[in-house]
C-alpha cells in the first residue's frame, strides 16, 4: 500500500471534521443570537420577538402598562477598538418636548445606533454630569432645562451607559452589552458576540429609569 494512501485519508478525515465543527459551530451562533432576548422575556407581560438581518431579534413588550422596545445591534466596524454589541432600550410615543435631546458618553461621530452626529447645535453640561458626556440637540432655543439632567446625571456612572435619547417620538437608553474577546478577535478576527443571553438584572434598571424619566418629563410639563 501506497504510503501517501493513509496520509490522503487523514486528511480526508480532518476536513469532515472541520466541515462539521463548522457547521456546528453556526447553528450555535445562530441559535444563540436569535435567543438574545430570551431570559428578559418574563419582566415583560407578552412580547414579541421578530429576527433582523443580523440574527439578533428586535423585542416589543409591555411593562406596568407602558410598551418598550429592545434592540440588540453588533457594530464591527474595523476602527474601533473591539467589536460591540449594543442594546437600544425605548420608550416610543410622542412625548411632550419640543426637540430631540441626546447625551453621548465618549462619542466618536460613528456610532452606528444613534442621529447623535446630526444634531446642530451643541450644549454645555449642567453640574453633575461627567465630562466625557456630550450633550446635542436640533433645536437649541427650545431645549427643556438642565434641571431634568441633573437630576439623572447619576445614569452615566455606569461606563457601560452610552447614550440617553429625549425627543417627541420618545425616549430611549443605549447600553454596550457587550465586547468581543479581546484575545480572539486581535489574533483570529473573531468578533462573535451575543452568546450569553442578556441578564434581566442588567435590563429591569434601565426599564425602571425609562420609566421614571417619562413620568418627569410628562409631569414637568403640565
Amino acid at each position: 500500500m501506497s504510503p501517501l494512501i493513509p496520509l490522503g485519508l487523514a486528511i480526508a478525515a480532518l476536513g469532515l471534521w472541520l466541515s462539521v465543527r463548522l457547521v456546528q459551530e453556526n447553528r450555535a451562533r445562530t441559535a444563540a443570537r436569535a435567543g438574545y432576548f430570551a431570559a428578559v422575556k418574563p419582566l415583560f407581560d407578552g412580547g414579541e420577538m421578530r429576527l433582523q438581518p443580523t440574527g439578533f431579534p428586535r423585542m416589543t413588550g409591555k411593562r406596568c402598562g407602558l410598551a418598550y422596545d429592545l434592540q440588540a445591534i453588533p457594530d464591527t466596524l474595523t476602527f474601533r477598538k473591539l467589536p460591540a454589541l449594543w442594546v437600544l432600550v425605548t420608550l416610543p410615543g410622542p412625548m411632550p418636548l419640543p426637540a430631540t435631546l441626546s447625551l453621548m458618553a465618549r462619542p466618536s461621530g460613528n456610532e452606528p445606533f444613534s442621529r447623535f452626529p446630526t444634531l446642530p447645535h451643541s450644549l454645555p453640561n449642567p453640574p453633575g454630569l461627567p465630562a466625557d458626556v456630550v450633550i446635542r440637540t436640533d433645536n437649541a432655543p427650545m431645549i427643556l432645562t438642565s434641571d431634568l439632567i441633573s437630576a439623572h446625571a447619576d445614569l452615566f456612572n455606569d461606563p457601560q451607559v452610552k447614550e440617553l435619547v429625549l425627543s417627541p417620538k420618545g425616549i430611549r437608553i443605549v447600553i454596550l452589552a457587550e465586547e468581543a474577546d479581546r484575545g480572539r478577535f486581535l489574533i483570529f478576527r473573531d468578533a462573535e458576540m451575543g452568546r450569553t443571553p442578556l441578564s434581566p438584572a442588567r435590563l429591569e434598571p434601565i426599564l425602571g429609569r425609562l420609566a421614571d424619566l417619562r413620568d418627569e418629563i410628562i409631569r414637568g410639563q403640565t
